[in-house]
């Protein structure tokens, strides 16, 4: 095993467990965080930011110490991508509604988190952080070939 690849098992651990208490373990919150973990990792261009990572991981320290502004932050992200995971269509549906024609709030259901998605970005840049929001849920699979584990 390289030291590159330990760095980044150690880093996703710590970022893991880092989420895990600044949600306090609680159950949509910590599978909704393991999913956006999960897919940060697993995108193929991503690199690693050690200076990020542990500006993020004292990020979520500091909102699983406190009920500030950290932790209302943190609430926030979790809840939209909550919202944006559960808004998503389910894949036929979302199959055939890609053939049929558009309607007039087609733009704005794909606008719809372009505000609060350019604040995040900003919120990265000037803290250092490393927080990740998936623009773009893909469908959802049906609740037999999700994979959570129970």
């Amino acid at each position: 095993m390289t030291t590159d690849h330990q760095a980044i098992i150690h880093a996703y651990r710590r970022l893991y467990r880092s989420l895990l208490q600044a949600v306090q373990y609680a159950t949509p919150a910590r599978y909704i965080a393991r999913d956006q973990l999960r897919a940060a990792f697993r995108e193929p261009d991503a690199t690693l930011d050690p200076e990020g990572i542990k500006r993020t991981v004292w990020f979520l320290q500091a909102a699983s110490k406190e009920r500030g502004l950290e932790h209302k932050i943190l609430k926030n992200l979790i809840e939209v991508q909550g919202r944006r995971v559960s808004s998503a269509l389910p894949w036929p549906r979302a199959l055939s509604e890609s053939r049929r024609k558009k309607d007039l709030f087609a733009s704005h259901k794909r606008s719809a988190y372009d505000h609060f998605d350019m604040t995040v970005a900003m919120l990265n840049k000037t803290m250092g952080l490393c927080l990740r929001l998936d623009s773009r849920p893909k469908p959802r699979l049906p609740s037999k070939w999700s994979d959570r584990s129970r």
